[in-house]
């Protein structure tokens, strides 16, 4: 039997397909059921979206709801019931090209962390169903305000006289780019949607280290994955990694939960209410492969939660 594909791939999504339909193609040309992604991008919308596949598929709650980075585009004049342009106007056509300055300043007023009411059209539940549902058939849709966190939001040029705005924007797992759109609008006092959307980084996964799905077949069928498919010890670079040896190592593949050395604690020699413990450990075997992610359970205890032996 052939090794089993354990990794995650940069795709650059492109418009008009769903990212399931993205994972369906990656199934067929992995052959192989073990593929999904780290969060969903809209149709319409292209860019980043990471793949995973086999193992790596057990790491998505580790970046569902990382930082992400956009690049979009807000029109004004109209709004929609989608918040983008796919969907059906919700208000007459105005002339509309707000002052730059302005702009800005709205800008500036949705940075940081704000309440956010998701869009009718997403997949949020209501009472046991999608939202999406109710607002197709034209059902009344409320939906409670989340927080998020906008950490920059930039506007980028003005084009087409000024009734479109390109913006580039950071911000947390769960944020709505499409209601962060219709929110400005509503803010100017100008109805707007959310005209174009393309995700440029997940976490660490860089627009600039993504393929196209076209360009993925063509490596597959020159046996070159391994240029692109990055490995399980690279994943979560941020996070501190500890060898084990020995029963320690056993100890782990086992699951079993166990204690930092006193050398290898973060509060070593300061007191502990000052210095917060490391959240989460990569755990290698003594050939350096990646066997485990634990969580802090308290003082120096960790738990290996994901344990991939």
């Amino acid at each position: 039997m052939e090794p089993e594909i354990s990794g995650v791939l940069i795709l650059d999504k492109p418009a008009g397909l769903t990212s399931h339909d993205v994972v369906a193609r990656a199934r067929r040309l992995l052959k192989t059921r073990r593929v999904g992604h780290f969060g969903t991008l809209d149709p319409f919308a292209t860019g980043v979206l990471p793949l995973s596949a086999g193992k790596a598929t057990r790491f998505a709650q580790f970046y569902l709801k990382s930082r992400k980075a956009y690049e979009g585009a807000l029109r004004f004049g109209f709004s929609t019931d989608t918040y983008d342009g796919t969907g059906e106007p919700t208000s007459a056509p105005v002339k509309a090209r707000p002052d730059p300055a302005a702009l800005e300043r709205v800008f500036r007023d949705f940075t940081g962390r704000i309440q956010q009411i998701p869009p009718p059209f997403s997949a949020k539940r209501v009472g046991g169903m999608r939202a999406y549902q109710l607002a197709r058939r034209r059902e009344p849709v409320s939906l409670a305000p989340v927080e998020v966190e906008i950490y920059a939001l930039e506007l980028l040029q003005y084009e087409l006289g000024g009734e479109v705005a390109r913006f580039a924007v950071e911000c947390s797992g769960g944020t709505y780019v499409r209601s962060l759109a219709h929110g400005i609008g509503q803010r100017l006092g100008c109805p707007a949607h959310l005209a174009g959307l393309r995700r440029t980084a997940v976490a660490e996964f860089r627009e600039a280290d993504s393929v196209t799905l076209s360009r993925l077949e063509e490596i597959v069928q020159a046996g070159a994955l391994a240029q692109v498919l990055i490995p399980l010890e690279a994943l979560l670079p941020d996070c501190p990694e500890l060898v084990v040896r020995g029963r320690e190592e056993k100890n782990v593949r086992h699951g079993h939960q166990f204690e930092l050395a006193q050398a290898f604690r973060p509060d070593r020699g300061l007191k502990t209410e000052r210095t917060p413990a490391i959240s989460v450990l990569k755990i290698l075997g003594a050939d350096r492969r990646l066997i485990a992610v634990a969580r802090h359970v308290s003082g120096g205890v960790y738990h290996p939660d994901l344990v991939l032996s």
